[in-house]
């Protein structure tokens, strides 16, 4: 089914759009929330959930960046850097917007209640902190960025979360890769993929220079098994 724009009102006050796409069959299942990369819920983001949905689950994407400057932005459009800047304060301020989207999917008639949280990019901190102290059942990051100040979140994560990245990405360099391996060595809830030779941005096939099918792939393979297991 395609999917539609729903209205998620905030507990700070107003509403924002998100994304929403939901399976064929009327079963009660787990959803994906997606967290997204600075240009916003594109086409590219979209089509994630659509996939999602098409697999039997509930997904959503919420529009982050609504406060400042909201909607998707095309990959050239310089503002999208400018939107997620001061970066820490914003990442800071969209946790309420999860929390809020995370309490909309669970009133969906389809929900049993459960939920994962998918970050690409910007989006990538959510899948750590996410299932830290969010709510969320589980958490899954690709290609995710700004992730060395949330190395501490992983102490005492009782959740499962994985993080895919490519080992030629600018936004994650080996001091995060490692700080990341190490983590992932010490807890049983993380687990840490690293493919060679991948660039920042495989997921996205509006990023030729990055889309690397395999990875992608994997991904998805992974964020399908994260929400199996909470059925």
């Amino acid at each position: 089914m395609p999917g539609e724009i729903i209205r998620i009102t905030s507990s700070e006050g107003g509403q924002f759009d998100a994304f929403l796409a939901t399976p064929a069959s009327d079963a009660r299942v787990p959803a994906m929330v997606i967290a997204s990369a600075v240009f916003g819920v594109t086409a590219e983001v979209r089509r994630i959930a659509e996939e999602l949905a098409a697999k039997g689950f509930l997904a959503l994407a919420p529009d982050l960046f609504w406060r400042t400057m909201p909607g998707p932005l095309p990959r050239d459009d310089k503002r999208a850097a400018e939107r997620a800047q001061p970066r820490l304060e914003r990442l800071r301020t969209g946790e309420a917007d999860l929390v809020d989207a995370l309490a909309a999917v669970r009133r969906l008639p389809q929900s049993n209640g459960r939920a994962a949280i998918m970050g690409l990019c910007y989006g990538g901190p959510y899948a750590v902190v996410g299932p830290k102290r969010l709510g969320y059942d589980a958490g899954i990051g690709c290609h995710a960025s700004e992730m060395l100040p949330f190395v501490d979140e992983l102490r005492g994560l009782s959740r499962p979360v994985q993080i895919v990245w490519g080992d030629q990405d600018h936004a994650a360099p080996p001091p995060v890769l490692e700080a990341y391996r190490v983590a992932a060595a010490s807890s049983a809830n993380l687990r840490v993929e690293i493919f060679p030779g991948r660039l920042h941005g495989f997921m996205m096939r509006d990023n030729a220079k990055a889309y690397d099918q395999e990875a992608y792939d994997f991904s998805m393979k992974s964020a399908f098994e994260l929400l199996e297991s909470l059925r």
